[in-house]
């Protein structure tokens, strides 16, 4: 008798196939070449923005007071430490970040999350039922992804420059019928990923006012929540300062999920969520104790220290880093691409550019990524094997728009390119060779 494999879930069924980006990316790490090959994929913080000193001095003031830091090294409770939680009110409170009271602060809670924001977006899934999320498009395709693989349906509302289209949201809801009662949850990125477009306080509360008004006619509250992963990376000083969606919070349906990855280091894995009192944060911090008791609790009192202790100067050091990244990539990218980009977003705050070209297509298929990845089956372009000409990564935008959505053709011609993790000099040579690639690609044409 024949015996059968192990026996997997719907959920483990879909994650034994991975992800495009996740296929993508794996591909490229086997025989990627670090000082050779250029990586603009990758979201990952630059180096320098991390303050190595200053976390191995917190580590040592943190083992140094057992009496404020207890147990520093043990298991920590499923919220989290109450140090970090603390922290992170003084933070909100002291610097208005997004004009948050000690009011506001007082009807919400904060939740640590296990392993940094990702954790707590996963555990949204597993505590509400499966059914429709609405969300922007181009989206944050990673969580998107995790999403339809876990059941849900989501539904991409194409953005306009200042978020999320609120007509076109009003209009999807109109025409969902009956279907609106499958609506679970709204997800917003509030500097969305991968475009970097910043949601303005305008169109902020206009959607906790729809999702207000939405829970009233279905007769139940349905949570809206914005992720606010690049919120404290807005570098261009022209911009509006960014207002707390909580202020506008009338049905406690408002959540922010935050973290501390971007501005201190994503290896302390600091993920946090703000909501009101109730059910649904009691279940986040069950999940959280399910899945491992709380993050690493000496990772959280180093956070919790270094919130106390110069963060605002920390944060300022990041923002003039990538707003001066951000100046030197645009200039470049219009000296080297000029006419061949017919839109670009982003810049002003997070680390991404998101680009649409003319005429030229960006997907796995085309000649633009053959080139870049040195793939084409030409010697001149690809190099010698076994020694080929740098490559260059950058996310092509047919994974960042829902395939079901209304911008399943722009973007084939769209790509996101990240000016955080690699210097200078590489961002240059990689914009060089992408002026290459269009060549190459319209020469073929």
């Amino acid at each position: 008798m024949k015996i059968q494999d192990v026996l997997l879930s719907d959920y483990g069924e879909a994650s034994s196939i991975p992800s495009p980006v996740n296929q993508l990316m794996t591909d490229f790490a086997v025989d990627f070449r670090d000082g050779h090959d250029i990586n603009l994929g990758v979201g990952y913080v630059n180096e320098r923005t991390i303050p190595h000193q200053q976390i191995q001095h917190a580590c040592e003031k943190v083992l140094a007071h057992p009496k404020k830091y207890r147990a520093s090294l043990n298991y920590g409770g499923a919220q989290g430490s109450r140090n970090l939680i603390e922290s992170l009110r003084r933070f909100h409170i002291e610097n208005r970040i997004g004009g948050i009271t000690e009011q506001i602060l007082n009807r919400r809670d904060i939740v640590i999350g296990a392993n940094g924001a990702t954790s707590l977006l996963e555990s949204i899934t597993h505590l509400l039922p499966a059914g429709i999320v609405l969300t922007a498009d181009p989206m944050y395709y990673i969580y998107c992804n995790n999403l339809e693989r876990k059941g849900f349906r989501v539904t991409a509302i194409p953005e306009d420059n200042e978020g999320l289209d609120a007509e076109r949201l009003r209009t999807k809801l109109k025409r969902l019928g009956n279907e609106k009662d499958a609506i679970r949850f709204f997800y917003v990125v509030t500097v969305n990923n991968p475009t970097c477009t910043i949601l303005s306080n305008h169109r902020k509360r206009e959607l906790v006012d729809i999702v207000t008004r939405f829970s009233h006619e279905v007769g139940r509250k349905i949570p809206i929540f914005f992720d606010n992963a690049y919120s404290d990376l807005v570098h261009d000083s022209t911009i509006e300062p960014l207002e707390s969606a909580l202020c506008y919070d009338t049905l406690d349906i408002v959540y922010e999920i935050g973290t501390l990855s971007k501005i201190l280091a994503p290896g302390l894995r600091i993920g946090y969520l703000i909501g009101p009192k109730g059910r649904f944060l009691d279940s986040i911090i069950q999940r959280t104790s399910d899945i491992g008791f709380s993050a690493p609790l000496i990772n959280q009192e180093i956070a919790s220290y270094l919130l106390d202790h110069g963060i605002e100067v920390q944060i300022q050091k990041v923002n003039n880093g990538y707003r001066q990244k951000a100046k030197l990539v645009k200039a470049w990218m219009k000296e080297l691409l000029g006419d061949n980009i017919q839109g670009c977003r982003g810049g002003s705050a997070g680390f991404y550019y998101y680009l649409t070209l003319a005429s030229v297509t960006t997907d796995i298929t085309s000649d633009f990524f053959k080139f870049l990845t040195r793939t084409t089956g030409r010697g001149e372009f690809d190099g010698p094997p076994g020694s080929q000409h740098p490559k260059v990564i950058y996310i092509p935008g047919e994974h960042c728009v829902h395939p079901e959505g209304e911008m399943v053709e722009v973007g084939k011609r769209q790509l996101r390119i990240s000016y955080g993790f690699e210097e200078l000099p590489q961002i240059h040579e990689a914009l060089k060779l992408m002026k290459s690639a269009i060549t190459y690609s319209i020469g073929l044409t």
